[in-house]
């Protein structure tokens, strides 16, 4: 008897070991929004991944995703631990997922913001002459190529889902939206103002004219999980925080620098998308 009461705590506790043991083992997933090709983004990120397990001791591997509404419920379920994603995509993770940095870039830093383009010889030259016309946009989910722009209507009284008439890019690229202007298919098209010259050598010098510049934006966020330990966010943040100017995880990522952010900087975004603020979401884990 004293012999299988051993043999079953012995057991056990074998048991308990290797669920924990699987537990630690299965660590983070670290992931970023698929803007680009997988090849792109396993690049990008692969520096970031390899400082941070470095720097922290944890077990943190990359992960993909092939579209933005896979990657968003990757965050949202918590199987991509580590997130880097537009602020529009943040925001709608964000129940789930906390922001605790903002990346900062080019000459606009840790702030973007859309355009609205037209033809040089259209007739439009206001917001208020966009109501009733046809606008492609790149996407519902853009926060360059919709939010912003959509933002600065809502500012001028305009509600751009019933008063204009709006077609989503094919394959949601910015440059199919310029085409689009270029070809006389819309009136105008919204895209992010970084995306201005991205055709240039398909049309012609000229040819298209900036009709507005738009709302700024934050921008994108690094998140982390809402219940991930205490311990473990604590570690990462700093170590994000620490990350040495020109280092290769910044130049893979191009950026200039992460600076520290918090959920309440993505309120503008959910202005724009008719989401709740900040105020209305759970406390950060500390």
């Amino acid at each position: 008897m004293l012999r299988i009461k051993l043999f079953i705590l012995l057991l056990t506790c074998g048991v308990f070991l290797a669920a924990t043991h699987q537990t630690r083992a299965a660590g983070y997933q670290l992931s970023m929004l698929p803007r680009y090709s997988t090849e792109e983004i396993y690049k990008r990120i692969t520096p970031l991944v390899d400082y941070l397990k470095n720097k922290t001791g944890l077990d943190i591997s990359p992960t993909m995703t092939s579209t933005f509404d896979q990657y968003t419920k990757a965050l949202i379920s918590g199987k991509v631990a580590i997130g880097f994603e537009n602020p529009y995509i943040y925001v709608l993770a964000s129940k789930a997922h906390e922001a605790v940095a903002m990346a900062v870039k080019g000459k606009n830093g840790d702030k973007f913001r859309g355009i609205i383009v037209t033809r040089k010889d259209s007739p439009l030259h206001s917001l208020t002459d966009l109501k009733g016309k046809k606008i492609s946009i790149v996407s519902y989910t853009s926060a360059g190529g919709y939010l912003s722009q959509k933002l600065s209507l809502l500012d001028k009284g305009i509600d751009i889902t019933k008063e204009c008439q709006l077609e989503e890019a094919p394959e949601n690229k910015q440059e199919n939206v310029v085409f689009s202007v270029f070809t006389g298919d819309v009136d105008a098209g919204f895209i992010r103002e970084s995306a201005l010259h991205k055709v240039d050598q398909f049309v012609p010098a000229g040819s298209i004219r900036v009709l507005a510049y738009t709302a700024w934006l934050p921008n994108w966020a690094l998140s982390v999980k809402r219940g991930m330990a205490a311990a473990d966010k604590k570690k990462i943040v700093r170590a994000i925080q620490e990350i040495p100017d020109n280092s290769p995880v910044l130049r893979a990522l191009r950026l200039k620098k992460f600076r520290p952010a918090q959920d309440s900087d993505y309120d503008v975004i959910r202005r724009a998308a008719g989401l709740p603020l900040a105020s209305s979401l759970p406390e950060p884990s500390s």
